[in-house]
């Protein structure tokens, strides 16, 4: 094992989960392992990959975080086009033998590779963003996107001036439907009057659905054609073109994962970028890192949500407190979430 941190806890809202840990030993269940005593985080990135400024890009800040605060060796890689599981698998092996510990899997698709590899290094901690993976050494990082996006739809409903408003899909799984649920109930909750018409650019990851701006920027157009004067994106690299179009047609956008309206990469457009609906994955990854720096691994599966700060809503724009109402109603909103009163869709 690395040495132990002296390091504080990690305030990312894991203390009020209930959290499993399990003890580890060494960095690889199988030869070919290097010693590993000064490498720590390693990440594989999910479709898009960095440079996102936002899904992927977040769980790069958690790593970045882990290596300044460890000092120690961390590694990142790129997904491939067309990749397929064992393309993933492979990665997750060659990440394990080098001995980095833990290993996480940004994003649902590394599900069957995670779960293969896992069982083959028992003694490696490994960690998957947005998905449930059985594991004795995995830990399952999910959060309560529907909860964010529900806070994101109030918003909407209170900026909006024509009365409709968009939603854009990256690919049409489930996952994606628990953003498209939560957003269109803050809206319907806040107005039942108002539209909402929503998107998806893809059937599959594959076909570009994450990682296509041009596909994103098209889809916008579309319901922006259809007088949506409010456009949430969930979309990953995809977003970047939803955003494009609000800010050239001068309508409000809603960014997503992290607080888009911060990222260099879109300061062109930030004045457009009303709000994002936050999930914490540069908290969970540092968790996930901390815990095994720490000699006491999580596991099981851990839900980040409205109650834990897992999940939010940014306000860095200073035009979100001129929206009227917006401020008072995303507040009772998220009283009612966490209190429970309010339940929000997953589909």
């Amino acid at each position: 094992m690395r040495r132990t941190s002296r390091l504080t806890r990690v305030a990312v809202g894991v203390a009020s989960l209930a959290l499993a840990a399990t003890a580890c030993g060494g960095t690889s269940g199988e030869s070919g392992d290097d010693g590993g005593d000064d490498k720590g985080l390693a990440i594989a990135y999910d479709v898009g990959g960095k440079g996102d400024q936002s899904f992927n890009d977040a769980a790069y800040a958690g790593l970045e975080r882990a290596k300044k605060e460890f000092g120690y060796q961390t590694a990142d890689i790129e997904p491939t086009d067309g990749e397929t599981d064992a393309d993933k698998e492979q990665r997750l092996t060659s990440l394990a033998k080098q001995g980095y510990n833990p290993v996480i899997g940004v994003g649902f698709a590394y599900g069957p590779a995670m779960k293969a590899v896992a069982a083959k290094y028992p003694d490696t901690t490994f960690g998957i963003v947005d998905s449930v993976v059985e594991g004795k050494n995995v830990a399952s990082l999910v959060f309560a996107e529907n909860e964010a996006s529900y806070l994101a739809g109030v918003v909407a409903a209170k900026a909006t001036k024509s009365k409709t408003v968009g939603f854009v899909g990256g690919v049409d799984v489930p996952l994606i439907h628990k953003f498209q649920a939560g957003y269109e109930q803050g809206v319907k909750d806040t107005d039942p009057k108002i539209k909402v018409v929503s998107q998806y650019l893809t059937q599959t990851a594959e076909e570009g659905g994450f990682s296509s701006p041009d596909k994103g920027k098209a889809a916008a157009e579309g319901q922006i054609e259809k007088k949506a004067d409010v456009v949430y994106a969930a979309a990953g690299l995809s977003g970047q073109g939803v955003i494009e179009a609000a800010a050239k047609a001068k309508i409000w956008a809603i960014g997503v994962d992290s607080d888009q309206y911060k990222q260099e990469a879109l300061a062109a457009y930030k004045d457009s970028i009303l709000t994002s609906a936050l999930k914490d994955i540069n908290g969970a990854v540092f968790a996930l890192a901390k815990s095994v720096e720490d000699g006491k691994p999580l596991t099981g599966t851990h839900t980040f949500d409205l109650k834990s700060d897992g999940v939010g809503l940014s306000d860095s724009n200073p035009k979100f407190a001129e929206v009227p109402g917006a401020k008072e109603a995303v507040e009772k909103a998220k009283a009612g979430i966490v209190d429970g009163s309010i339940k929000v869709a997953t589909e």
